[in-house]
């Protein structure tokens, strides 16, 4: 029986049809294995990106390599022109942070997911849950305990998370008592070390450890709206990254993301 090599039949058309594709929104394509597309994305979306790189990558022969960090800091390297291709930000004021210095290519803001809000705390021993949220953080830290956050002062889950403490009227209460990390991963790494009883982190954050459970969802009405806008970099404007940015808003960016627990955008 003749052997049907049907999976590069199938790559080969769907550079194809990319290459087209490409042709049409830029005139001319150059796909180099040497000159990589780079992505900067927010630290909560590494599984759902490195997912959606590795199909993306597995159907065009594009190459994409991908840094994560904290989107305040992420945005500031890209600004100080850090050579990213696309920009994946957890928060929408950091991608407007860039927007309004000219740092994005014009009309190239999209959004590729949503996100919630919980407060984590230890899969093996768990404190007790109160009537409401507000009840359930003093349960949870004691007289002296700390709170873990992404550092309010530039990490977006640390800004939602004071929104819900300012909406709960605990913020100049509980202030004093957080236990700052760079980014969100890092709060969440001091809930595993057991350096902090509980931590407020994103709903998909707790997929990566086995060691941190939902303690309570926080209700979205006590904070902005967490949405994940992603851009095409104008200093690295080309047509690769168009087509990746274009990529995480088709089905196949989406199913990375949805699989990874986010909630799709509105």
């Amino acid at each position: 029986m003749q052997q049907v090599f049907i999976p590069r039949m199938i790559h080969r058309a769907v550079r194809v049809v990319l290459v087209t594709f490409l042709g049409l929104i830029s005139g001319q394509i150059a796909l180099s294995d040497e000159d990589p597309l780079v992505v900067f994305a927010a630290a909560s979306t590494t599984e759902a990106v490195s997912a959606a790189a590795e199909v993306f990558t597995s159907q065009t022969g594009i190459k994409v390599v991908i840094s994560f960090a904290s989107s305040s800091s992420l945005a500031k390297q890209i600004e100080h022109g850090a050579p990213a291709g696309v920009h994946i930000s957890a928060n929408p004021a950091w991608m407007q942070y860039l927007e309004e210095r000219g740092l994005l290519a014009s009309g190239s803001q999209r959004l590729v997911a949503a996100n919630q809000l919980v407060l984590a705390t230890s899969s093996e021993n768990p404190p007790e849950t109160g009537s409401d949220v507000a009840e359930t953080l003093f349960i949870a830290l004691g007289d002296d305990d700390r709170l873990a956050v992404g550092d309010p002062a530039h990490v977006p889950a640390g800004l939602y998370a004071r929104q819900m403490l300012e909406a709960l009227g605990l913020w100049a209460e509980l202030e004093p008592r957080l236990a700052r990390a760079a980014d969100v991963r890092g709060a969440l790494a001091l809930v595993e070390r057991g350096e902090a009883p509980v931590g407020i982190v994103y709903l998909t954050d707790l997929s990566v450890s086995e060691r941190v459970t939902v303690l309570e969802l926080v209700p979205a009405d006590l904070h902005e709206p967490i949405l994940y806008p992603a851009a095409v970099v104008a200093a690295g404007d080309r047509p690769e990254a168009r087509a990746f940015l274009e990529f995480l808003v088709g089905p196949m960016g989406r199913q990375a993301f949805t699989d990874n627990g986010f909630l799709p955008p509105p």
